[in-house]
């Protein structure tokens, strides 16, 4: 495209976007914040994680909503959904392991949360939802079937972010 074009197009959506403006009901700009909706942020896709070897895979979507830039920034509320897969034949299971860090007074403890898929072809549909929310990591593993992730799985390798209130 060249230049007189590009800021021809340039002029023509400025003064759209004027026009709209100009066009807006006087009323929206006189809302109190007790008649204003908060709005929730599109979903952000992350994945697809693999575990080592991909015997497992991890995928889905975070919504964080009423972000707060105060002196130790957070999401008032994320939601995490998705799906987790175990990708063997054998007696493993698939691990979607997240490590939520979130706001207390003016620290940031972390707690972590996990899911988990122990049968090969079908995979294990998850929704978790937190308040005050700093930061969401993810690490996918393939480990046997126990109550919790193994020790190697929780500190062996490299956290995924997914979220970080900035």
């Amino acid at each position: 495209m060249t230049l007189p074009r590009t800021l021809a197009l340039a002029a023509a959506t400025l003064a759209t976007v004027a026009t709209a403006a100009a066009l807006a009901p006087a009323a929206h700009a006189t809302t109190t914040p007790a008649e204003t909706t908060e709005i929730a942020a599109p979903a952000k896709s992350w994945g697809t994680y693999y575990a080592p070897r991909r015997a497992a895979k991890a995928w889905g979507t975070l919504t964080a909503t009423g972000e707060d830039h105060a002196v130790l920034p957070t999401a008032d509320s994320v939601r995490i959904t998705g799906k987790v897969f175990d990708n063997t034949r054998r007696s493993s299971c698939g691990w979607a392991v997240f490590r939520i860090t979130y706001r207390s007074g003016d620290q940031l403890p972390f707690r972590e949360r996990w899911v988990r898929d122990c049968s090969y072809g079908s995979p294990k549909h998850f929704s978790l939802r937190y308040r005050d929310v700093y930061q969401v990591e993810l690490k996918v593993c393939s480990e046997p079937k126990a109550k919790k992730p193994s020790l190697t799985c929780l500190y062996a390798g490299t956290w995924k972010t997914l979220y970080l209130s900035k």
